[in-house]
Formats: structure tokens, sequence, C-alpha cells
């Protein structure tokens, strides 16, 4: 049995890849999954986010809405748009996002080196999420959303992947959103087997997102009962080295003071940090340095390192916003269920937090620097979990690229 193994992909002919790759099932609304794929029978949105096929108003958890989805995948199949390799491959993908490029190899990871923690987890789960994924599952028997995994950097994996990608394309198309995403099919025995060879070495590999799906496929193969060399007890991932990854910034921003006056707050604030007023938008240059955006003025704060753990959870800069501002001073004691608290992905730029400052709808804003690849790994290392909203990974994988079919 493999960590990683090639699987038979389910995915677009080549002509018709364009009309059926979509963003991620969990990035859209059910509006904006719809205005999306308006006009576009083969969308995969049809698939991953189906109750935009039913009235409008539907819960997505409705069961039609698996009935569904498995529908519009029968259909897409039986009209050729959908084929299914007849050998098991391995894929290499590379997505590009202006002039950062990562490029990763697709495989079916094991549920079994997943429960053993050998495929390594930093966030909890929810429950009602898992359980959407597993509905999703059984009613397509298959997956369709990827995991985005995580191995060290290593160099003869890193090779072999590199080098699949001189050959022309099976797939190359860019996204409305400007991402570029391309696809090869790497079908040579020699490679494929020192590939499974090299992640068999390795002691572990992270979850980088995709704690849901993963933790839905375990599900889905425990009730099966396949046995761990079924294609059932492997599901659907893209794992790429962690020097490519790129997390950008998960900045906060809260609706009130907590009682405080700004002169106030900005008081309490410098009993813990270093204030600075800036004439310009604050982006944290290093670990341990924040933003504040407060009544149209930006701060620079910068913790003294003598407060910083020697902890992996303690020490990320989620973590000592939260345990020396946001509770203490703003009483946010759960990020996870408090409604005063927002969380914004850094694509969309500082000026959201200052749009949602100026605005009246918030009273403050933090900016954050990036959570790197490093600390993941340590945490998941140590068996801990990260705050909520501690990543954003960039760019997004596409759904519809290559699909995980569970039958062997």
């Amino acid at each position: 049995m493999s960590l990683i193994r090639p699987f038979r992909g389910l995915r677009p002919v080549p002509e018709r890849a364009a009309d059926v790759v979509a963003p991620p099932y969990d990035v859209l609304s059910s509006e904006e999954a719809r205005e999306r794929a308006a006009g576009r029978p083969w969308s995969f949105l049809h698939i991953s986010k189906a109750e935009i096929d039913l009235p409008e108003g539907t819960d997505p958890y409705d069961p039609a809405v698996y009935a569904r989805a498995a529908e519009n995948l029968r259909r897409m199949v039986e009209a050729g748009v959908l084929r299914r390799d007849e050998r098991p491959h391995y894929y290499v993908y590379r997505l590009t996002m202006g002039d950062h490029v990562q490029t990763g190899i697709v495989a079916a990871a094991s549920v079994a080196d997943y429960d053993s923690n050998r495929i390594r987890k930093h966030e909890f789960t929810r429950p009602a999420k898992e359980d959407d994924r597993v509905r999703q599952i059984e009613a397509l028997n298959a997956q369709t959303g990827p995991v985005l995994l995580a191995y060290r950097a290593d160099p003869e994996i890193d090779g072999l992947i590199e080098a699949a990608t001189r050959q022309a394309p099976e797939y190359e198309l860019e996204a409305d959103d400007g991402v570029g995403h391309g696809f090869w099919v790497l079908d040579d025995p020699a490679v494929i087997e020192r590939l499974t060879a090299g992640f068999d070495a390795m002691p572990a590999i992270y979850i980088a997102d995709g704690h849901h799906r993963s933790a839905a496929a375990s599900r889905v193969a425990a009730k099966l009962g396949r046995g761990p060399d079924a294609m059932s007890s492997y599901f659907l991932s893209v794992i790429f080295p962690h020097d490519q990854m790129k997390i950008l910034d998960y900045n906060r921003v809260v609706k009130d003071l907590n009682g405080l006056s700004s002169d106030e707050f900005l008081k309490r604030v410098g009993e813990v940090f270093r204030v600075t007023r800036e004439d310009a938008p604050v982006s944290p240059r290093q670990a341990g340095e924040f933003g504040l955006y407060l009544d149209g003025h930006w701060y620079r704060l910068a913790i003294d390192p003598a407060r910083v753990p020697d902890d992996p959870v303690r020490r990320l800069d989620v973590s000592l916003l939260a345990d020396n501002l946001l509770e203490p001073v703003l009483g946010i004691s759960d990020p996870r269920t408090d409604p005063r608290i927002d969380f914004i992905g850094g694509i969309r730029g500082l000026g959201e937090l200052e749009k949602r400052v100026d605005s009246g709808e918030m009273a403050a804003a933090f900016s954050l620097y990036p959570t790197s690849m490093d600390d993941l790994m340590a945490v998941a290392d140590a068996n801990e979990v990260m705050p909520p909203k501690s990543t954003w990974f960039e760019p997004k994988l596409a759904d519809g690229l290559v699909s995980h079919v569970l039958d062997d």
C-alpha cells in the first residue's frame, strides 16, 4: 500500500476543457455560481454547485441537490464532455498567477495514511461541512474537489515533475480571474514508479486546504469497507512542494472597540505593542508586526519579541493578535463564533479593510503578516491545530480538471 498512487482520471476531453473548468465550489455563493454558469451548460458548477439548476432559494444541502449533481455528471459523461482514462496516471498541474508559478502532481492519496496522521492536519472540521462532502461523494461515486497537499521540497521529485512540463500540455487555459492552469498527463511507467517510491520514502505530507474533503473521504472509505488497496480508500489530491506554495495574509475586522474610545483603545494597545502612526496603508514587513486601521488612520504595531512564546501555535501572528489584543482588550475570546469579528483574505487587498471601516460597518481593521508553510508544517508535526482563518492560499485549484472515481 502506497502513500499515493496513480488513478484513472475522469476529465474533460481537451476541446471541452475551457467549457468545463470552474472555480472551487467553496469560493462562490449559490447566486454567484448561478451567474457564472449562465449560458455554460458544461460548466463544472452544474456538478459542484448543483443547486443552481434547482429553484432559487433551494437549500444547498437538500437531497435534491446531490441527486441533480449526479444527474449532471452522468449527462456530461454521456455527451462525451467528460471521459475516464483507460489506464492509471499521475497528472502534473501548474498554476500561474502573475509572477508566481507552482507545479505539483495530481494523485490519489491514501486514506489509511490520513487516518494515521502521516497525511497531517492542522484544522478542526465542522460536522455539517463534512456531511455535505460525504453526501456529494456518495451521490457521484467520485471525488470532484481535490485536497490541496504539500510535501517538503525534494530535488528528485521536483525534477521529475518539472521534466513532465517540457512536453505539450494536455490543457492550458486562463481562467477569468487571470490565473493560468496547465495540465499534463504523466504516463511513463518508470517515472510513475519513481514518484510513487519517492513519496513512499517521506515521513509525512501536509494538508494545506481541504480538511473537510479529506475527512469525508475517510468516512466514505470506512463505510464502503473495500480494503486499503481499493481506489475508494484513496482521495483526490494535488500535491505541491512546500517552497512553491503561496500563502497570503488573512486579515481581521472588528465591529466595535468593546466600550473603549479610540484614544483609550490605542493606549491599551500601546501597553503591549509599539505603536507608530503611518501615512500609508500598513502591510506588515515581518512576523510580529501588524497594521491597524482606525478612524481613517493607519498604525504599525510591533510586538515585543519577549512576548512571543516558543510554541508552534501560540507564536503564530494570528495567535499573538488574539492573545494580546483581541481577547484582553476587545473581549473576543472565540473568533470562531464571535459575531463581532470578520475575516478578509489578502487577495482582496488593504483597500477592503479601509472600505469596511470607513463605511461604519466595522470599527477597526488589522492587517497581518502571512503564515508561512514552515509554521503550518510545524503545527501539524506537533499534532496541534491552527486558530481559525490562519491561512489563505492563492492561487486556487480549479474544479473539473480531473475527478477521482471510486470504482477500481
